[in-house]
């Protein structure tokens, strides 16, 4: 079974879509057809022993379009593939631009002189009067020929899909437009032929059955319409060109003892390359000498540097931030892991059927529908014994009544407002498809780093051994790590510059790897760094041990400080949660829909992080290729999903699923894969942008409603069913008239969107900040260096609580955000004899162990002080 990716050309709505597909689907040997309207893709998965790509090419040819077959198995093909569709969009765009601006230069003038009369505006005498009816209909028709001529598209492609057998919108724009056009010139000769014969009469009746206005407001209001879609179609191809940018294009190879520097392209399989410090890992492959501290944050999404030692692996397009190492090549091309993840993200984007518009869906029964009326009506009048002119003008103006200029306004009126007030809002609506999918969303999957979390991490607490100082501790601190390369290093430096500490000098500053730094201060040697380096200067005892034990499992990273006699303090460093992202959650949920957290990291931290946050259900430990794999599982038990998520490693996932939400902050990648972009970075935006989903898909039927009130109303009148009866007849020029005012209230009521807010109260900005100026918990306590121990069991029991003692479960009301819940624990944690302090903002709780010293009127007057009431004690 083979899979094919080609290009289709001459599409412009999901009705010419549905018809490739369905021209395709018919061949024998065809397993699965996905063409995406807005790439102008096809992919086809068929059996190469009875089809052939020639064959599926010919067949869309068949069915009136163009089609070319594409390569997509590796990185050359997709980089000229994608620049070309990119290309291909941006032109389409900046033609419809063209076009537009045209339409409305000639499209102003020509309304006004044919409809400026009836609305008393002034017109020049030579254009007034029955005597002067023939340079009136001639500047008309001098005035529409460049709107047809500019877009003529409509009638190449509209006839061309009629006489196939599939007309579209462009099929009743044409003819509707071709009808009015072809009458107007008709009009002309008759008033020319009544001058003739001094017929005023006759030149003052077809005076007034011009449709040439018609015809070129009709054209003008489609092209606008047609100018909003394509805009969505310019950048569908960044996500990929970026990704394949991550690749370097160069490697060093190391042969015989000598460093040559080739082309990616020319590595092979085992080949041995050296990266350096502050390189990007050219290919995928396995550490054969030597060691490095690799930012993976590109593929994983994390933001902490992994250390790479001997048989370990490395993945291109992952940096060396620092050390030197040798690698040898298990992976190269197509097979490498930012390979797989272009791969994905080219797939789902590929095979993600696209979201028919209303007015499209209508249209197929719309259009043959009207034709087949316009038709039956004229002949109908004809064969009855009225003249040909009377029948003709009654199947033109149910033509020109039901030409779709307010249905092709419906959607894109109320897109553009929409995405206008959105972006108000910080969010931005990257595509029609995704508004009108984000109201269907029952399941949110966050990534975690940068979408939870702040992505960056923060100095949270801080341990003081045998009465240290805190601005000591950090002036030494920064001081070393002024001079590092490690990521943890900006938050130390950014605590210390909030505290307006300056840095000391360092002598003899040493990087060591695998374990951390040192260097001289004020003629004292200072350590900094891990665990390992405190062993290896005996300066690590078991409750040490413990303490960074305890801290990890919260995800939390410590680092420790000495001097050469002992220890002085741990700075512990972590990637905080977001002020609003709890609030978000709770929004989220509050509107029925199930919230879950997706992320590499691993289980432990992130359950710690689901609890400060509320979310019930984490999928964690998962590898980049992965997320997309359990975004399409949700999709398969029944779920509209839409992933938030920050990464190129949440890239595919992004584009799996239903809807795609970029954190604004995050890289370029997620952005331009995602469908929805929160510029904000702020988690509340997901439930605002849900809501104003619901509020334009609302805007959007009640803009089909009014577009076609009048063709429910108008087109019995247009056809002549009341004229025998009553006399009533629809004239053409009401009837282009109608329809003009059929857009005025479309676009009337898609302004109302102006006035859309979300239900939830968004944080201020000052809030939104406090994570960077939070006070840090700081830990004062002695400890015997000479012996190795003995931490008092006061502060290990601070930093452990463990469970001793009797369970209380607290009853709490009044608490509203994560503050509030550091406010209650703090408050606990104050009385002696209490452990384990646990508060939940989702249970409205406290669960803490206590001994029988504490008793239950404590625990409330601790509550009570912190400003919260205590509803009971279990």
């Amino acid at each position: 079974m083979q899979k094919k990716h080609f290009a289709v050309t001459g599409m412009t709505c999901s009705a010419c879509s549905a018809r490739v597909e369905k021209a395709v689907n018919k061949l024998n040997g065809t397993k699965e057809v996905a063409v995406n309207l807005l790439k102008n893709s096809m992919v086809v998965s068929f059996d190469e022993q009875t089809l052939s790509p020639a064959d599926i090419i010919t067949a869309v040819e068949k069915a009136g379009y163009g089609a070319t077959m594409q390569e997509a198995n590796n990185l050359k093909n997709n980089t000229s593939t994608t620049s070309k569709s990119d290309d291909n969009a941006q032109k389409t765009h900046q033609q419809m631009k063209r076009r537009l601006i045209i339409s409305i230069i000639f499209a102003i003038p020509l309304f006004y002189i044919s409809m400026g009369h009836m609305l008393g505006a002034p017109l020049p005498s030579c254009l007034t009067g029955t005597a002067n009816a023939l340079p009136y209909a001639f500047t008309q028709f001098l005035l529409v020929l460049p709107i047809i001529f500019i877009n003529f598209k409509y009638y190449s492609v509209g006839y061309k899909t009629l006489f196939h057998l599939s007309p579209n919108m462009d099929s009743l724009i044409a003819i509707g437009s071709s009808a009015a056009i072809i009458y107007g010139i008709y009009a002309i000769y008759k008033i020319g032929f009544a001058f003739g014969v001094n017929d005023l009469a006759t030149v003052e009746k077809f005076s007034m059955d011009l449709y040439f206005e018609s015809a070129g407001t009709i054209l003008t209001l489609i092209t606008l319409g047609k100018f909003f879609e394509s805009r969505a179609k310019g950048k569908t191809s960044d996500a990929i060109t970026k990704l394949m940018n991550l690749a370097p294009k160069t490697a060093i190879k190391f042969t015989d003892g000598v460093e040559e520097e080739i082309l990616v392209d020319k590595v092979q399989l085992n080949d041995i390359l050296i990266v350096k410090a502050g390189q990007t890992v050219p290919v995928d492959g396995i550490i054969i000498e030597g060691k490095g501290l690799i930012d993976e944050s590109a593929l994983t999404g994390e933001p902490l540097p992994v250390e790479k030692d001997l048989n370990m692996q490395v993945i291109g397009g992952t940096i060396n931030k620092s050390g030197y190492f040798k690698m040898r090549v298990t992976k190269i091309g197509a097979d490498t892991t930012l390979a797989q993840i272009i791969k994905l993200v080219d797939e789902a984007t590929s095979s993600k059927a696209p979201i028919a518009k209303i007015a499209d869906k209508v249209s197929g029964v719309f259009v043959p529908v009207v034709i087949t009326i316009a038709v039956l009506t004229t002949l109908g009048w004809y064969i009855s014994g009225y003249s040909l002119e009377f029948a003709l003008s009654i199947g033109i103006c149910v033509l020109v009544i039901s030409c779709p200029c307010a249905l092709g306004l419906a959607t894109p009126t109320a897109i553009m407002v929409g995405t206008g007030k959105g972006a108000s809002n910080g969010i931005l609506l990257k595509s029609a498809e995704a508004l009108e999918t984000a109201h269907t969303i029952d399941t949110v999957v966050l990534d975690k780093t940068g979408t939870v979390t702040m992505g960056k991490p923060v100095v949270t607490d801080m341990i003081l051994f045998n009465e240290e100082k805190t601005s000591n501790l950090l002036q030494i601190a920064a001081s070393l790590e002024k001079l590092s390369e490690h990521p943890l290093a900006e938050a130390i430096l950014n605590k210390a510059t909030a505290q307006n500490i300056k840095t000391l000098p360092v002598e003899n500053f040493k990087q060591i790897a695998g374990q951390g730094l040192c260097g001289k201060i004020n003629d004292t040697m200072y350590f900094a760094g891990n665990s390992r380096l405190l062993s290896n200067n005996n300066l690590l005892t078991d409750d040490i041990v413990k303490i960074s034990e305890k801290f990890s499992t919260e995800g939390k990273t410590p680092l420790f400080f000495a001097s050469d006699k002992e220890i002085i303090g741990i700075i512990i460093v972590a990637d905080v949660i977001k002020p609003t992202s709890p609030q978000a959650i709770s929004e989220l949920k509050n509107m029925g829909i199930d919230v879950i957290m997706l992320t590499g990291d691993n289980g432990k931290t992130a359950q710690h992080i689901c609890n400060l946050v509320g979310i019930n259900h984490v999928i964690s430990e998962v590898l980049p290729q992965d997320k997309e794999q359990e975004i399409q599982k949700l999709q398969n038990a029944g779920k509209k999903v839409a992933m938030v998520g920050d990464g190129i490693n949440d890239a595919p996932a992004l584009a799996r699923a239903n809807v795609g939400i970029a954190i604004g902050a995050g890289t370029d990648i997620a952005i331009d894969s995602a469908d929805i972009v929160l510029m904000k970075s702020d988690l509340l935006d997901v439930a605002t942008a849900i809501k104003l989903s619901k509020a334009v898909i609302t805007n959007i039927k009640q803009n089909l409603f009014w577009a076609f009130i009048y063709n429910i109303i108008g087109i019995p009148i247009a056809m002549g069913l009341f004229y025998t009866t009553f006399g009533l007849k629809l004239n053409p020029m009401i009837g282009a008239l109608a329809m003009s005012f059929s857009s005025v209230f479309v676009v009337s009521n898609a302004l109302r969107l102006r006035f859309f807010h979300a239900t939830h109260q968004t944080l201020s900005p000052a809030k939104q900040n406090t994570v960077k100026n939070a006070e840090v918990n700081i830990i004062s306590v002695n400890i015997n260096t000479k012996s190795k121990g003995d931490v008092s069991m006061s502060f290990l029991g601070n930093i452990f609580n463990k469970q001793s003692g009797t369970k209380k479960v607290i009853s709490i009301e009044g608490m509203m955000c994560q503050h509030c819940v550091k406010h209650a624990t703090e408050a606990l944690q104050k009385i002696d004899g209490v452990s384990d302090v646990t508060v939940s903002l989702e249970q409205k709780n406290a669960v803490v162990y206590v001994n029988d010293k504490v008793t239950d009127d404590m625990l409330k007057n601790a509550i009570v002080e912190a400003g919260y009431e205590v509803t009971a004690i279990n």
